[in-house]
């Protein structure tokens, strides 16, 4: 992600939290240009620490990210804070994203679910994985609220309306002033609704065609949700029907790039699997799996030689 916003945007601040200690190691030796990390040392405060045990890693991250914005605003006075999932990688500069705020305090991004993969129900309307708030009264206001709701409540269960961190947005258009949802359909492009658009290179840059309306609009960012590592060779990337010009111009660069930073990573510290730890029974469990989605015609189930070798064939 890191990476793919210094490629398409020269002037931004990344403040990165790190939710485990090598991750803060890595990433401070790494020194990384734009780049501030911030450890749980300084981030975690008593209300955070009072409900962590209560909490999964999952659930807890998902507790802390209004309160990550919270700490940028109130410890670095930025003007506006935008939190980005760390599977999101951009194809294009985000300032699109930001001249369609206008004067609007918040921005939050839509699903805009594909109709056999629609969760509104489940797990809301609009996704946390880019949302942005002023440093104003109605950007504070409502991010204040966020930050409460988490604690009182934020689980990775269906209850009461709620889910996680994610479907306390579905009201925020009429709960608070200053709230806009993203227009730009090349921000929030993902595995659950991709199957609406035609995808296109032009000029080296990515396009997308929505077939419903007839528009055109440049690719922002892609959100990489589920993809996974299960061995060297065996690429998951998810049980969403994924057309081969989808897998050929988003996910076939994307891992060659998440090669060539692990090939980084394990010249820093060759004892780590830089591919994620896994558990042979969950390996199994997750073949078996797969399998039936081959058979289902959900194919998207990729040998990782094939990327591998085309990565080598670049270099």
């Amino acid at each position: 992600m890191y990476e793919s916003l210094k490629r398409h945007c020269k002037d931004f601040r990344l403040y990165v939290f790190a939710f485990d200690e090598l991750t803060q190691r890595i990433l401070t030796g790494l020194s990384l240009e734009h780049v501030t990390v911030i450890g749980l040392d300084s981030f975690e405060d008593d209300q955070l620490r009072s409900v962590k045990s209560s909490r999964t890693p999952a659930e807890y991250c998902w507790t802390s990210t209004p309160a990550t914005i919270s700490y940028v605003l109130d410890h670095y006075h930025e003007p506006h804070c935008t939190y980005i999932d760390a599977d999101i990688y951009f194809f294009a500069n985000p300032d699109e994203l930001f001249r369609e705020l206008g004067n609007r305090s918040v921005m939050i991004t839509e699903h805009r679910y594909s109709p056999q993969y629609d969760l509104s129900n489940l797990s809301g309307k609009y996704c946390v994985q880019y949302i942005t708030f002023l440093n104003d009264e109605n950007g504070r206001t409502a991010l204040q609220w966020w930050r409460n709701a988490c604690l009182e409540w934020c689980y990775a269960r269906e209850e009461d309306g709620k889910f996680g961190d994610q479907k306390y947005l579905d009201d925020w258009t009429t709960r608070f002033e200053g709230v806009h949802v993203l227009k730009h359909l090349g921000g929030g492009v993902a595995p659950w609704n991709v199957q609406q658009y035609d995808l296109y290179n032009e000029n080296n840059s990515l396009y997308g065609y929505d077939r419903s309306t007839g528009n055109r609009f440049p690719v922002i960012f892609y959100h990489f949700h589920y993809l996974r590592f299960y061995d060297r060779r065996l690429l998951d990337l998810g049980d969403y029907r994924l057309s081969s010009t989808v897998q050929s111009l988003v996910y076939s660069p994307y891992v060659r790039h998440l090669e060539r930073i692990v090939q980084m990573l394990s010249a820093i510290d060759s004892s780590i699997d830089w591919y994620g730890s896994r558990e042979s029974s969950m390996i199994s469990k997750r073949i078996v799996t797969m399998l039936k989605r081959m058979i289902k015609g959900q194919y998207n189930v990729v040998v990782y030689d094939a990327y591998q070798k085309r990565s080598e064939a670049d270099r």
